[in-house]
């Protein structure tokens, strides 16, 4: 298994980033990812436990289920099935409030199931497209909270 960790701050309220980066739609605003669909709805709020997402990404399909829903601190998830195969202990995502905004660090641990293979196919390739992806999302999530606001010091 191969743990990869994203970090970004986000100059933006932990509440309002949390909300972005936890409604998966969202992410088709970055160029890896192609559909994001809430497939089931999660227990009192649609991303909470529960909730079942269907993700494409350019390097795959996944099917993942919420079993974390903490706002505004942490959402925890599992990957029940992708195409292609991995295998996926956990993805977890937590929020800080911090100088600047809000700190995300996403991480998630993950394998391809290839024998032999397996562990260079996840260190090589995986790792850096995952890493790269959720780098992406984080961009886009900053260009998109970010955007919307007032520079500092500008008259409202």
């Amino acid at each position: 298994m191969e743990t990869m960790t994203v970090e970004r701050t986000i100059d933006a309220p932990i509440e309002d980033v949390f909300a972005w980066l936890t409604t998966t739609t969202h992410y088709t605003r970055s160029p890896l990812v192609l559909r994001c669909r809430l497939l089931r709805h999660g227990e009192g709020v649609p991303y909470g436990v529960g909730a079942v997402r269907g993700h494409l990404w350019l390097i795959g399909w996944f099917r993942e289920r919420i079993t974390r829903y903490d706002p505004p601190y942490a959402t925890e998830y599992v990957v029940d099935r992708s195409v292609p195969p991995s295998r996926h202990e956990i993805g977890r995502m937590t929020f800080t409030e911090v100088d600047g905004g809000t700190r995300v660090c996403w991480t998630t641990r993950a394998e391809v199931p290839v024998p032999l293979l397996g562990p260079l196919l996840t260190r090589r390739v995986a790792r850096p497209v995952i890493t790269r992806t959720f780098g992406g999302i984080g961009r886009t999530a900053d260009a998109a909270l970010t955007s919307r606001r007032t520079p500092r010091g500008a008259p409202r």
